[in-house]
């Protein structure tokens, strides 16, 4: 089974694909969909989704699992990440995945068992369970390792 992780972000998009094979999990591509400042909003989604169209085509994922959006601290940098969020599971739809949606709660309590520990604490867990010699960058890319952590968590026991 393979899990692809996204962390949503409409400057920096998190991705994480995680293959599990009986008790064994391993990281096989970790990284970021970067978009331009100063491009028109409608060509970063694009971009976005023309991206991840690539990764999911390459890498064939069973499912997707994705951060959803809790709160920011400005209305247009929620709106921004919202609509990042929105293209990234439409184009999981449009592929036939299995969408996983998890809050940042639930990605802190199956990466370390703790729901208050800090970024730090959880990418450092991603390092130790996964044998990974040093944490992905940046942070986009480590988060998505965890949230793709979490999403195979979820589906070992929805089955």
């Amino acid at each position: 089974m393979k899990i692809l992780g996204i962390d949503p972000g409409i400057g920096r998009t998190g991705y994480a694909i995680l293959e599990q094979t009986g008790n064994n999990i391993v990281l096989k591509v970790v990284g970021c969909i970067t978009t331009k400042v100063g491009d028109a909003e409608y060509q970063r989604l694009l971009e976005i989704k023309q991206d991840l169209d690539s990764i999911i085509k390459k890498y064939k994922p069973d499912a997707v699992c994705i951060e959803s959006l809790f709160f920011a601290a400005n209305a247009k940098t929620a709106m921004s990440v919202g609509q990042a969020r929105g293209v990234i599971v439409v184009t999981a739809a449009e592929h036939k995945l299995k969408i996983i949606e998890v809050t940042p709660l639930q990605v802190k309590i199956s990466a370390t068992g703790y729901g208050k520990a800090d970024k730090a604490q959880v990418h450092r867990m991603m390092q130790t369970v996964l044998k990974l010699k040093k944490n992905p960058k940046p942070d986009d890319a480590a988060d998505a390792v965890a949230i793709a952590w979490s999403g195979i968590s979820r589906l070992k026991f929805n089955k």
